[in-house]
């Protein structure tokens, strides 16, 4: 606690006057210091803690953004082990990471094509969340996934309209058995299948790749890039053939590349697939 400033004695005050005058200054102080002290401690409550339910379904600080799912417990438990066990099956990063980004291009393909600005939000929230089922199987993964996201959103106190659009994108992320029905499942398909990266290789041992590994760890660079005036929508990869051909990225992911058309036709724009430097449309 800083020391109480020195009081400036008048030329009639006496020496009690003065301890007492010393006395309330130092008591003002304490006190302002303490009261910030709360008020600091109650700011860092609430942007640490995760949004809270409304009897509106919105979060009492606003309608809930994805930075309270990175913030909640629940989520990141569900996340970390979700890549836990995709690591032990041998797969690619399925965690935090490709959470985060998945949500930021899903957000950011809907942005560009201006669609309203909730909605570019819930599919940052869908993009962000899309993975969680992994955590209880990889088979069908996305729809459990949309279970286990309804009881963290109906929790954290999202409208259940906007639940369900959500649980929709979730739900339907998947190529074996998933449709774009709705802008949000459109961006988290788009996003989700654009994520084909070098970063999401787990395996340390390069010997021990497989296609997927190869694949993913021979392109270097991958880019969602909206073009709204053109109505085009385009995967730009730089793939290192010295890791893989580009014919080993067709082979495995054919049926991503047709989910992703399929999407982007639902948005009103064309698919590109631009391969270094050479589109393939």
């Amino acid at each position: 606690m800083p020391k109480a400033p020195k009081t400036v004695a008048s030329p009639v005050a006496n020496n009690s006057e003065l301890h007492d005058a010393e006395a309330r200054d130092a008591e003002r102080i304490a006190a302002a210091i303490e009261r910030g002290a709360v008020e600091n401690e109650k700011v860092q409550a609430r942007n640490a803690a995760p949004a809270q339910h409304s009897e509106n379904g919105r979060t009492r600080n606003g309608p809930l953004m994805v930075d309270a799912l990175k913030r909640d417990p629940e989520v990141t438990a569900f996340l970390q082990r979700s890549n836990e066990f995709m690591l032990t099956l041998g797969y690619t990063e399925h965690g935090q990471r490709h959470a985060g980004l998945v949500g930021h291009i899903a957000e950011n393909v809907l942005t560009r094509l201006n669609h309203p600005e909730r909605t570019c939000q819930l599919a940052n929230v869908a993009g962000y969340l899309h993975d969680v089922g992994n955590c209880v199987h990889r088979e069908h993964h996305a729809q459990s996934g949309a279970l286990i996201a309804y009881s963290i959103l109906s929790r954290m106190g999202l409208a259940t309209d906007e639940c369900a659009l959500v649980m929709n994108a979730i739900g339907n992320h998947e190529e074996e058995r998933g449709t774009a029905i709705t802008p949000v499942s459109a961006a988290v398909i788009i996003a989700d299948k654009a994520d084909v990266h070098r970063s999401r290789v787990q395996n340390p041992d390069m010997k021990a790749f497989d296609i997927h590994d190869r694949v993913n760890y021979a392109s270097t660079r991958s880019f969602v890039r909206v073009r709204p005036e053109e109505k085009v929508i385009a995967l730009e990869l730089e793939i290192d053939t010295n890791y893989a051909t580009v014919i080993e990225y067709f082979e495995i992911f054919l049926g991503r590349m047709t989910m992703m058309r399929q999407a982007c036709e639902f948005l009103g724009c064309k698919y590109h697939l631009i391969i270094n430097d050479t589109q393939f449309t």
